[in-house]
């Protein structure tokens, strides 16, 4: 499976290995983008583990805290495999280190604490552990969710800023297979549209939503190869029930 650019993108290693290393912008802006795609898994898995709410909250600042103050980040090593699998090894690391110590600055008082919407999380927490077989099952599955949500924001916005968010409203079930979808007439009735235009657009929504998530996997490997084996781990994954 070939990247839709043409040549392998930036991946998050190489930005990460700068950022470990780095105070520039353009680390800061790679470590922002890093910590609000992973948030949320690391929280899953935290919580999985046993902790409450408040103190996974915790727990999860004070984790990418000391990723971005320690330069943990530095020691990250793309031959040792995904950075998914980094970022879960670092955590578990982490909770061990911090087993026999009380937390000596809470909800990152002190430090730069990442946003963490806790109602929002522990919600999506409590719906989430009924497909969670470990801890580390959990927040697999959690990151793949949420990479794919990220992608779907992403074409979101790109419809809004054309003006075509109704468009986007009304054919993004069409990229599962979510019964609601109805027909193709269906929804050229719902749209104004006739059933062959409504056909278009659905293809061509299918083709860039498959053509960003390559672009978003792409950036988690450290090769064009591992792209197709990703692609295939997320169906598997999000489909494992």
């Amino acid at each position: 499976m070939q990247s839709p650019r043409g040549r392998f993108a930036t991946t998050q290693w190489s930005l990460v290995l700068a950022a470990g290393g780095s105070q520039s912008t353009d680390a800061a802006e790679a470590l922002a983008r890093l910590c609000a795609l992973y948030w949320y898994p690391v929280f899953a898995f935290v919580r999985h583990r046993g902790h409450a709410a408040d103190e996974a909250q915790d727990l999860t600042q004070s984790f990418f805290t000391r990723l971005i103050e320690k330069r943990d980040l530095a020691a990250a090593d793309p031959d040792r495999g995904r950075f998914r699998t980094f970022i879960l090894t670092a955590c578990q690391h982490f909770l061990l280190n911090e087993r026999d110590r009380s937390m000596a600055v809470k909800r990152g008082g002190g430090r730069t604490p990442i946003p963490i919407d806790i109602a929002m999380a522990e919600e999506r927490y409590q719906h989430s552990i009924a497909h969670a077989k470990t801890p580390e099952h959990l927040y697999e599955r959690q990151w793949c969710l949420t990479l794919l949500g990220s992608v779907l924001d992403t074409i979101r916005d790109e419809y809004r800023a054309a003006g075509n968010e109704h468009l986007f409203e009304r054919l993004r079930s069409f990229l599962t297979a979510d019964e609601s979808a109805g027909t193709h007439a269906d929804a050229a009735g719902d749209l104004e549209m006739t059933p062959a235009a409504v056909k278009v657009a659905v293809h061509r929504l299918r083709r860039r939503y498959r053509d960003a998530l390559l672009e978003r996997v792409a950036e988690t490997v450290d090769s064009e190869e591992a792209i197709g084996e990703e692609m295939r781990y997320l169906l598997k994954i999000v489909s494992d029930v």
